[in-house]
């Protein structure tokens, strides 16, 4: 059963906006938005998913990733 619970569990990326949006591509301020970061400093925990790897791809020099 306990295997189960496991293999259920998603693994979680750590994300913090570390540099601001002024001057970026309008695509760039949206996928911020849509990750849930709104300030310089600001931490969301998501699901490592193919989407959401995508989305950071995306931003990837605006933002720092660690695994949670």
């Amino acid at each position: 059963m306990a295997n189960k619970t496991q293999q259920a569990e998603t693994k979680k990326l750590k994300v913090t906006l570390v540099k601001s949006t002024i001057g970026c591509l309008d695509k760039h301020k949206k996928t911020v938005q849509a990750l849930g970061l709104k300030k310089i400093r600001s931490s969301v925990v998501v699901d490592d998913t193919p989407a959401m790897r995508g989305m950071i791809f995306v931003v990837k020099h605006l933002v720092s990733v660690e695994e949670a």
